[in-house]
């Protein structure tokens, strides 16, 4: 027996055997008992209430969590080999109709597939995942270091984004030492339209695409201050210097520079913007930031496997 667990049983030992004889008081009147005892009687019912719902949510959650790891556990025994229900039932000891819910759920949510002649396989949705967490796990651990560089060079904030769901989703950020801090937080998503970073990912798409996502953009946030013509005239622009910008466009007084980082193929995999309060960020200073940045991307896109065609 663990010592901890040992010295606490020995201490709740101790005190049962030092609780004191309960003190010796007059007799009450039998109406004072019942009346006593019915209060008691309420303040026990509500306490038992109480108990039993908290109970109850405790619970709830308990069964929800075991519910996930075993759907975790089917998941796992599918990657080393088991693809029949018998194998998994064997393998987690757990019943052959638990493990068939669990495995339904997981084949309509596309991380299991299966099939008559070869039983339960790894679905599509960790392909994805998969291949989404390696993305970034690397571009990450790649990028971080030159990142740093750049703030460091520039004095302002650095943001590192990928295009996610229709969106920029922001990977990792260092802060500027400038006095005027610009507002960013790793995790967070934000439109590709009108940010220097979702301009930067959208660089090799067709104006087809471009002219989509401007008018789906153009329903949640209808006030910008380019019509879809002037904006695809500046993102043809952009695309020739392989860089974007963002002039008080997603935020009053904030500026971004930014451009891509591009993989082995050549495909855009990611951006890197600079960004900072527009009192720094004037016209020459946004053409010496702008080197600074696509130099930064050149260095990891070539960590990457990148080669100029």
């Amino acid at each position: 027996m663990p010592k901890a667990f040992s010295g606490a049983l020995s201490r709740m030992k101790h005190n049962l055997v030092e609780i004191d004889e309960p003190a010796v008081t007059e007799p009450q009147s039998k109406g004072q008992e019942t009346k006593g005892q019915e209060t008691k009687g309420q303040e026990t019912k509500g306490q038992e209430t109480k108990g039993q719902e908290t109970k109850g949510q405790e619970t709830k959650g308990m069964a929800g969590a075991l519910t996930l790891m075993k759907g975790l556990d089917v998941l796992t025994r599918v990657s080393k080999g088991d693809n029949t229900l018998g194998k998994m039932a064997k393998s987690l000891g757990i019943n052959k109709t638990t493990v068939h819910r669990l495995a339904t759920t997981l084949v309509e949510a596309n991380y299991l597939s299966f099939s008559q002649r070869d039983g339960y396989s790894l679905g599509t949705k960790l392909l994805e995942l998969g291949y989404a967490a390696s993305q970034q796990i690397t571009l990450t651990r790649v990028s971080h270091g030159h990142l740093m560089q750049l703030s460091a060079d520039t004095g302002d904030t650095v943001n590192l984004g990928v295009l996610d769901r229709n969106q920029v989703h922001y990977i990792d950020k260092i802060p500027g030492t400038r006095r005027i801090e610009v507002r960013c937080v790793i995790g967070e998503r934000q439109p590709l339209r009108h940010t220097g970073l979702g301009k930067a990912l959208l660089l090799d798409e067709s104006e087809e695409t471009l002219r989509e996502i401007f008018q789906r953009e153009a329903l949640e946030y209808p006030r910008y201050k380019y019509d879809v013509k002037q904006w695809l005239d500046i993102m043809k622009h952009y695309r020739t210097e392989d860089y974007a910008l963002d002039l008080d466009e997603n935020e009053d007084h904030i500026r971004c520079v930014a451009a891509p980082i591009r993989d082995m193929n050549n495909k855009i995999v990611a951006a890197i913007s600079v960004s900072s309060a527009a009192q720094y960020m004037d016209d020459q200073r946004i053409q010496a930031v702008k080197a600074y940045v696509q130099e930064t991307c050149l260095a990891i896109s070539q960590e990457l496997g990148y080669r100029k065609p």
